[in-house]
């Protein structure tokens, strides 16, 4: 070892490869047959939009909608603190032609009985049908988006470091999505609009973090002279712990306190991320390194590139 007082990441890494191989195989498992708990985000039903004279507490407006009978409402706020959603199930009795008029009608009964159960001045925004189809397009733009967002980020750490860098990244990113989507099809918790900004959330924060560990164990590979890959990298993540544990403690904070204090309209969000973060900052440890350890990443594949002719420059 290099150093005597350094953690030593790699000499576990066969093991944590083991186990992270087992949770994406369990996750892929559920999700082939559990699939997700889509929320009504992505299935068809009817949205009411509303807007409040006054801030919006949504316990109070889920509270009055169970005690007349919408107790499959889901209430969360856009916009400012004074504008709502409601958000039910499509009406199975209903014929499909009729939905778009049923939704209108549902709008306005809803408008009331909030009215009626409120000092508020309340007014109806719109309130429309969405249907299976636009359920199962936003569904496909998220998922294509995701693999879009996977796709560019490859390229970019190909060119920004090395492409057996840009292999484990991408490797670490998908174990963090299909882990994190594996939890909430394992514990049936609903899968919605919200919790898709977090996974595209969760993209960003894990890649920001593999590419500090990154940029150390480049560094480390040209300027230190003595040691094998494995210590190179362990030397690296050492180096850059301090920063990952206080970046990842301070993020965890704010989500805790979004999951706690934000309602149910944040709920799904922050646990995604919070799943997301933990999962994350380990992937960065043991995904990503170890993939290019895994790819025999050597000194010669960073060395910065010798431009022809650079040895006469000078010369008179």
């Amino acid at each position: 070892m290099i150093g005597d007082k350094e953690i030593d990441f790699m000499g576990v890494r066969k093991p944590a490869a083991m186990i992270s191989a087992a949770l994406v195989v369990i996750s892929l498992i559920s999700l082939a047959t559990n699939s997700l708990q889509f929320g009504l985000d992505f299935t068809s039903g009817t949205s009411v939009r509303l807007n409040y004279s006054d801030s919006v507490v949504l316990s109070e407006v889920n509270g009055i909608l169970q005690g007349n009978g919408y107790e499959d409402a889901v209430v969360v706020q856009f916009g400012s603190d004074r504008e709502i959603r409601v958000v039910l199930p499509v009406d199975e009795s209903v014929a499909v032609e009729n939905q778009a008029e049923q939704a209108a009608l549902v709008g306005e009964v809803i408008a009331e009985v909030l009215s009626n159960n409120s000092d508020d001045e309340i007014t109806l925004l719109g309130s429309d049908y969405v249907s299976a189809k636009v359920g199962e397009e936003l569904a496909e733009d998220g998922g294509l988006g995701m693999l879009v967002a996977l796709g560019i980020i490859m390229v970019y750490i190909a060119v920004r470091f090395q492409f057996k860098f840009s292999v484990g990244a991408v490797v670490a990113l998908a174990h963090d999505l299909i882990i994190t989507l594996g939890i909430f099809s394992l514990s049936g918790m609903e899968f919605n609009l919200n919790t898709l900004a977090a996974m595209l959330a969760i993209i960003g924060y894990s890649l920001n973090d593999t590419i500090v560990v990154s940029d150390r164990i480049r560094e480390n590979f040209r300027r230190m002279r003595k040691g094998s890959s494995i210590e190179l990298v362990n030397v690296s993540l050492n180096q850059t712990l301090s920063r990952t544990m206080i970046t990842s403690f301070t993020t965890l904070l704010v989500l805790f306190s979004i999951l706690f204090i934000g309602g149910e309209a944040t709920q799904g969000f922050a646990i995604a991320l919070i799943i997301g973060v933990i999962i994350g900052t380990y992937s960065s440890v043991y995904i990503a390194s170890n993939v290019i350890i895994y790819m025999n990443v050597t000194r010669e594949d960073l060395m910065i590139p010798i431009k022809e002719g650079a040895d006469l420059d000078g010369l008179p």
